[in-house]
């Protein structure tokens, strides 16, 4: 603020200081260096027509590969190329721009646009983790603001006042921080296998031989231990475990040897109380479902506010020019007539009095003439900042800008009733779709959270194999009892495993009461509380609509008698003007007496250009406030998506 002050009132620009940029965050790729204005224009005339650039667009991994699933995936680099269409709009070293420029220019290389693209792959891959049951980390669908300039006094920054209850549903401030989401917890659906294998070697002195025979005892153990086990989404889980392992001794006393066991387990339970169902184990896919819906509503939100932050931007530049136009000759004016009066002085015509005013003037109106070419410079500024990924290219930087629009098209809501206005709005702002989506996650929450009273119930079966087998022991010492009937091999050990030789079964239920169950049910409750709180907020976002239309209505009933007031004010002092100069014609006025006229005239031509700003700024914000920003201006929310514009 300090540095826009110092410019307006000491007129003076440092070329360095506009050369100057903060330093970029480290990336984990590189980013492309933009080219500069010049080098644009000389590829366009080589290749003899503009190349359609490509739009955004990233796409979630996936493989047919199995071992894709445990490498890294990456983003493509940011591209920090503006568009080819701001080169064509340059001629003579001067930025031509129309109003429909601006627009097309803003969405595809304004960046708070293009930071909220990112959102949407985001929002993507939440759905993506939810599916295999984990918990949906929201997308941050605030509208993004990083550009300067622009918005008038009845416009909130946001673009879209009504996002507050959409925003918390998408989980912007973390689900934690709330009972959003909470409930019974849900197990990974992706299944999981565990595999051990190991060789061990154990000697160990022993001081009673009784046992194994041997004062020292040798035991060589080949163990191989592997699990399957996998959760579903009605909260069944599933688990087959195999054990197996080929042991040698040195004991007398063992019949066998080598040893061979093979043990399976196969395990199956299910939840039929707490955890127990679909609505329970896929809240976080519903959730991280209906974000994807607010965050596509959010880019809306978005393109809307942006959208209508350079179209602000847009009008504050065209009464910036008119105004330096204004003073420009003003100062002419006024130049001219010292000019005059110093010749009349030197005719002894009049006093040198006279000429001290006339110079006094002219040091006045040149001090509003640089005001006005640093207001016109910082707004040349902000809307070159506002159209483009970069403006690090110096020729871009101190390149002049053209508006070529110096009046906006009639606007058909500024006639429309206010009940007609507020039932538009009701129907295409996107805040008012994000709040009803709100609501829909705060009801599904809960729902699905009273299943967290309930006792833990799960009923449970698993079938068990066994199977022993192995050679004789050739060091038995047990006389008639080192026989055996097992199998020898590994293989009529494997096969007694699976033939039903020596089963187990078992089935049974595993009860767990949380007694008081306090922590649940204080959850409970606050969600309801939640709940009630989310009903206020919404009523309260369609209050705030219909006051928000209804002061847009105001302000640009209020604009447009300004600029009736403003337009008679510069007639009555261009007559003023005209008959003044006829009267010192004459000699019934001096020629400091036009030069006051004339002096009330730049002040009356400025003041209407400023009121004609605020009253294309005026209905700029009631196209805002009904949500027709994007459908007046004829924009695509496809092409604003991708950033390449191709229908306007």
């Amino acid at each position: 603020m300090r540095r826009v002050v110092t410019m307006m009132f000491c007129g003076w620009f440092a070329a360095s200081a506009l050369a100057q940029q903060s330093a970029a965050p480290d990336a984990p790729g590189p980013v492309n260096t933009p080219p500069t204005i010049a080098q644009q224009a000389q590829q366009a005339q080589v290749q003899g027509q503009a190349v359609m650039p490509q739009g955004f667009h990233v796409e979630l991994p996936h493989s047919h590969n199995p071992f894709s699933a445990y490498r890294s995936s990456n983003v493509a680099p940011l591209n920090l190329s503006n568009s080819p269409r701001l080169q064509q709009l340059v001629h003579s070293g001067k930025l031509y721009l129309s109003l429909r420029d601006v627009i097309a220019l803003a969405l595809e290389n304004n960046l708070d646009l293009a930071y909220f693209r990112y959102n949407m792959p985001i929002a993507e891959t939440d759905l993506a983790r939810t599916k295999a049951g984990g918990i949906a980390y929201g997308v941050n669908t605030n509208v993004q603001q990083g550009t300067a300039g622009g918005f008038g006094s009845t416009q909130t920054p946001s673009g879209a006042s009504g996002t507050s209850s959409g925003t918390n549903a998408a989980g912007a401030g973390g689900i934690v921080t709330s009972t959003l989401g909470a409930g019974t917890f849900v197990n990974p659906f992706d299944p999981q296998l565990y595999v051990q294998g190991f060789n061990d070697h154990t000697t160990q002195q022993l001081v009673n031989t009784v046992q194994f025979g041997v004062p020292l005892y040798r035991q060589n153990t080949t163990e191989l231990l592997s699990e399957y086990s996998q959760y579903f989404p009605l909260g069944t889980h599933v688990a087959v475990d195999y054990t197996g392992y080929r042991q040698t001794t040195n004991s007398q006393f063992n019949i066998l040897n080598p040893n061979l066991y093979s043990n399976l387990l196969f395990y199956v339970s299910q939840p039929v109380l707490a955890g127990f169902g679909l609505a329970t184990n896929e809240r976080y896919i519903h959730i991280a479902k209906k974000n994807i819906q607010l965050t596509n509503l959010g880019f809306k939100a978005q393109a809307i506010a942006t959208i209508t932050q350079v179209e602000d931007i847009y009008w504050d530049l065209v009464s910036a020019y008119e105004n330096e136009q204004v003073m420009e000759r003003s100062l002419e004016f006024a130049n001219k007539t010292l000019d005059d009066d110093r010749k009349q002085l030197e005719l002894k015509a009049i006093p040198a009095m006279q000429v001290m005013k006339d110079e006094s003037d002219v040091a006045t109106r040149e001090g509003d003439l640089t005001v006005a070419k640093a207001t016109l410079k910082l707004n040349e500024l902000l809307i070159k900042n506002a159209l483009t990924k970069t403006i690090d290219d110096p020729q871009l930087e101190d390149m002049p800008v053209i508006p070529l629009d110096r009046m906006g098209a009639p606007d058909e809501n500024a006639t429309k009733p206010i009940e007609a206005l507020i039932a538009t709005a009701e129907k295409n702002r996107p805040d008012v779709a994000m709040d009803e989506i709100a609501m829909q996650v705060a009801q599904i929450s809960l729902r699905t959270i009273k299943n967290e009273l309930l006792p833990s119930l799960r009923l449970y079966g698993e079938y068990v194999g066994n199977s022993n087998g192995g050679s004789l022991n050739p060091a038995c010492s047990l006389g008639t009892g080192c026989v055996s009937n097992l199998p020898t091999g590994l293989g009529g050990t494997l096969q007694n495993t699976f033939n039903y030789t020596a089963p187990e079964y078992q089935a049974g239920f595993k009860l767990n009461i949380t007694l008081r169950n306090r922590i649940a049910k204080a959850d409970q409750f606050r969600s309801v509380l939640e709940y009630r709180q989310s009903e206020l907020t919404f009523e309260q976002q369609k209050k705030s609509i219909r006051f928000d239309v209804r002061n847009s209505q105001f302000a640009l009933q209020q604009a447009e008698a300004h600029v009736d007031a403003a337009r008679k004010a510069r007639d009555l002092a261009q007559k003023t003007f005209d008959i003044t100069r006829q009267e010192q014609q004459l000699g019934a006025k001096s020629s400091y007496d036009t030069l006051s006229a004339q002096h009330d005239l730049a002040v009356a031509e400025s003041a209407l250009s400023a009121a004609q700003a605020a009253y294309e700024k005026a209905k700029i914000d009631i196209d805002r406030a009904v949500g027709d920003t994007l459908e007046h201006n004829g924009i695509s929310i496809d092409d604003a998506k991708s950033g390449v514009v191709t229908h306007m």
